[in-house]
């Protein structure tokens, strides 16, 4: 069994956060990057979520989230789903996998999508420090799961035929519990998404990408890359498409 995942030797550094603006009164972001998110500080009396900036589709993504040691509660919940997918609730459930617009997995072992959920590891121990792994293969159409660096497999599949925008999603019902995103990495998909990349981490800014020289197609993409890698976020996104199957 894989104990690391590939992207994390492959590939290069990815740079988003959990959102500012989509996610439930009851997170509260931390960090440089807004990379740790605080569930229910002071009590809790509901299940509260937070959306990450990277939008999945049609990519290769890996990520972990740091959990500290406050693993306990009715869900703690790590998945991925989309712009529908509820923040919050005053009520304790499993909210990532409630219905079809997400996919998680809770610190219980089961995987939930459209209401109902399936046995898929063990639960995980509470009272300790865990690290999390998820793996979008949005070629693939797969999500897979690792958990200490230890691959548990894929969980869901056929996650391509989506047309809506997928986005990583983090939820919980226990008070005070903590999720920090690390380890954030991307399969670059080209020879010019390597280059744009490279030029990228050599420029002191978006203006300075601006004005290079080069056809307006890739200034703009490495004007992407550099507001990525300094802010996490990416203002340049391409339009949202209808929400769907195909």
């Amino acid at each position: 069994m894989a104990t690391t995942s590939p992207l994390l030797h492959e590939g290069c550094e990815d740079f988003w956060s959990w959102s500012q603006a989509d996610k439930s009164h009851e997170v509260k972001l931390q960090g440089a990057r807004n990379e740790t998110a605080v569930f229910h500080p002071n009590w809790s009396n509901g299940t509260a979520g937070v959306r990450g900036t990277r939008v999945l589709n049609r990519g290769r993504f890996y990520w972990e989230l740091r959990l500290s040691r406050r693993v306990f509660g009715t869900s703690m919940m790590f998945g991925i789903g989309t712009k529908r997918t509820r923040l919050h609730i005053d009520e304790f459930i499993n909210m990532l996998g409630e219905n079809e617009q997400s996919w998680g997995l809770s610190h219980k072992g089961l995987l939930w999508h459209g209401g109902t959920s399936t046995p898929f590891t063990d639960p995980f121990p509470e009272k300790q420090p865990t690290t999390v792994g998820l793996l979008f293969d949005g070629i693939k159409g797969t999500l897979t799961f690792y958990k200490d660096g230890v691959c548990l497999g894929e969980a869901f599949t056929g996650l391509n035929r989506y047309t809506c925008e997928l986005y990583p999603f983090v939820c919980s019902t226990a008070a005070k519990t903590e999720m920090t995103l690390v380890n954030m990495r991307r399969r670059m998909v080209s020879l010019e998404d390597r280059c744009c990349v490279t030029i990228a981490t050599h420029l002191r800014s978006e203006s300075e990408a601006g004005g290079l020289l080069l056809p307006a197609i890739l200034r703009n993409n490495i004007v992407r890359e550099c507001s990525r890698q300094s802010h996490g976020s990416d203002p340049m996104a391409p339009l949202k498409a209808p929400c769907g199957v195909t």
